[in-house]
């Protein structure tokens, strides 16, 4: 298992980056506010329109470095990477099986019966740590059906109808997980671009995290992470990312964000409005964010399928790792990932 790098998040809007010899330098106004050795990180995400010189642009390529732009919201703008790393042969048989109908539906329930048994576990977790609540253990119920349904389902839009409805009913159950700041952060199910409170805004920007991270993992084991098997093709959509994130949204996002919201890091002052309906966060709260996504990402867990202790920021490349041998068929089916 390869070595856990930094990753580099520069949220200040302004921020312009550049190279000196080996260091990548950020410069606010012509200032240089930091500096940190290429050799130190494995991605950089930028927050902002002021961009990268050309010449960092290059450092990051030369040295395996991914370097993704979003807008000050979190929404993505682009992301260079370099030359393509990985067999050939393994891009070429994830690109026929991307067309395989069957192929594409096992993989496709796969991914979506374990987001929904993440989404369950979630819930049995709240019961456990918080006591019996009626209306939570109903949706656990409700979702266990539905997990349960998918590995009967023959078609692909009755699989999204099926995932469609398990989101609903986790979500609408997620307000009982907030247990403290209730009045401060409501919660009337999902909804994006805008996101119109603040817990949404949390969920889609960790989100964006998150497949950036899958993305990133995915081609430093030779997969392209644009072409997938669940989400449909799209020039420029990170399909395979989205795919492969689905079983990690509850543990890596929704867990972050509720931890957040219950132990008070965040508050109703960390969000303003835009426009009738938008809620954006401050520049604080995404530090916020960020930083405990940084140190979440620190913390060691034992891999359900390795058998290892890994950092859990490791686990993308972990999956990423564990598609490629099971297309390379070096395993017989690709585990998803289950929470404990």
């Amino acid at each position: 298992m390869r070595k856990l790098l930094n990753t580099l998040y520069v949220t200040t809007p302004d921020a312009y980056l550049s190279k000196d010899g080996l260091n990548v330098v950020v410069s606010v106004k012509q200032n240089e506010m930091f500096r940190i050795p290429i050799l130190n990180i494995e991605a950089i995400v930028t927050f902002g329109y002021m961009g990268a010189s050309p010449g960092l642009m290059k450092l990051c390529i030369d040295n395996q470095v991914s370097l993704t732009f979003l807008t000050p919201q979190g929404r993505f703008i682009s992301r260079i990477q370099g030359a393509t790393k990985g067999n050939v042969l393994l891009r070429t048989k994830q690109y026929s099986l991307s067309g395989d109908e069957e192929f594409s539906l096992h993989l496709s329930r796969l991914f979506i019966g374990g987001k929904i048994q993440n989404y369950r576990n979630i819930l049995r977790r709240f019961i456990r740590d918080n006591g019996l609540h009626a209306e939570v253990e109903k949706a656990a119920s409700l979702l266990d059906m539905a997990k349960r349904k998918v590995f009967n389902i023959k078609d692909a839009d009755e699989l999204r109808g099926v995932e469609g409805e398990a989101a609903n009913i986790y979500f609408s159950v997620f307000p009982q997980l907030i247990l403290h700041q209730k009045e401060a952060f409501p919660f009337h199910g999902r909804n994006r671009r805008p996101p119109k409170d603040a817990v949404n805004a949390m969920l889609s920007f960790v989100y964006t995290l998150i497949a950036n991270d899958v993305a990133s993992a995915l081609e430093s084991v030779g997969l392209d992470p644009y072409v997938g098997f669940l989400h449909v093709l799209r020039p420029g959509r990170i399909s395979l990312a989205l795919d492969m994130m689905e079983e990690l949204r509850a543990y890596l996002g929704d867990r972050l964000v509720l931890s957040l919201i219950n132990r008070k890091q965040v508050s109703e002052k960390d969000f303003f409005c835009q426009g009738d309906e938008s809620i954006l966060m401050t520049d604080n709260c995404r530090k916020t964010l960020i930083s405990s996504w940084q140190n979440r990402k620190k913390e060691l867990i034992t891999h359900p399928y390795l058998g290892e202790k890994i950092p859990i920021g490791l686990l993308p490349y972990s999956q990423a790792m564990l598609m490629a041998r099971y297309i390379r068929d070096e395993i017989d089916d690709y585990p998803v990932f289950l929470i404990q």
